[in-house]
């Protein structure tokens, strides 16, 4: 064994032994929003006649098997695991209108159950309204692993802590990246490739509204980037695909690039300007 692998596996023994967090961390994360989705909803359920009840009973013990294991025990982990059981047939509702939103929105969907089995942006926003819920609570990590589960499983980023409103509609949706500070609105279409971003990374930000504010009723199409804690995109507008956007528009607004210009130029040939 060289010098190297000696140096190489001290450190390695004392990060371990330094090491707080739970063993498997991002696996259990996932499992518990699996759990979750699987009491919710029949089709990610192991038996869709299953009882309920017990099922209820498993998921607030793992809620609370986690909590301990994050370092929020005791009364903390009491009191935080009791909102949730109460909070469950809201938040079931809650992805629900999304699901019927985005089926409504996409005329390739022909039932509600292909939305919820088979499309990701509804798993990305089922997993956020989960880790939106327990970042509320304030869990600590918690909330962030669900949302990195979402994201390994849909292309799809959304910080726990952004705040989307009911009937979100989430086309496609890879690519879409949504930042922490972000507000959206009631029956808001996003389409894959959208950034709700910051205008700097500045660590010093932490605590300032970053990202855009979107109101209700707008369809941001793809690839548009929107970006700056100031920035309101007013109710009922309409963002244009690649649109680059940095400032607040007013409601009913429609922000596209000017379109290209096709003319025909010598010998025949087709000619783009944009």
């Amino acid at each position: 064994m060289t010098d190297q692998i000696r140096t190489l596996l001290d450190e390695l023994a004392r990060a371990r032994e330094l090491y707080t967090l739970p063993a498997r961390a991002h696996q259990r994360a996932a499992e518990f929003s699996d759990q979750t989705l699987a009491f919710l909803f029949p089709h990610f359920a192991p038996a869709a006649a299953g009882a309920p009840a017990t099922e209820l009973a498993a998921l607030l013990a793992a809620l609370t098997e986690l909590l301990g294991a994050f370092g929020c025990g005791g009364a903390a982990a009491a009191s935080c695991t009791a909102v949730f059981e109460r909070a469950l047939g809201p938040l079931r509702e809650a992805m629900l209108r999304d699901a019927h939103a985005i089926w409504h929105a996409d005329p390739a969907a022909k039932t509600l159950d292909e939305v919820i089995l088979a499309y990701p942006g509804f798993m990305a926003i089922a997993c956020h309204r989960l880790a939106h819920l327990l970042h509320g609570l304030q869990v600590p990590l918690l909330p962030r692993m669900i949302a990195a589960h979402a994201q390994r499983q849909t292309g799809i980023d959304i910080h726990p802590g952004a705040s989307i409103g009911p009937d979100c509609a989430i086309d496609h949706g890879i690519g879409i990246v949504i930042g922490e500070t972000t507000v959206v609105g009631a029956r808001v279409r996003i389409y894959q490739g959208v950034t709700l971003g910051a205008m700097s990374v500045e660590k010093s930000l932490a605590d300032v509204k970053r990202h855009p504010t979107i109101e209700d009723d707008v369809t941001i199409y793809a690839n548009a980037t929107i970006l700056g804690g100031d920035t309101v995109v007013g109710r009922g507008s309409i963002v244009g695909g690649n649109v680059w956007l940095t400032r607040s528009v007013p409601p009913r607004s429609v922000v596209t690039h000017r379109p290209a210009d096709l003319r025909v130029g010598d010998e025949g040939t087709l000619e783009f300007h944009i």
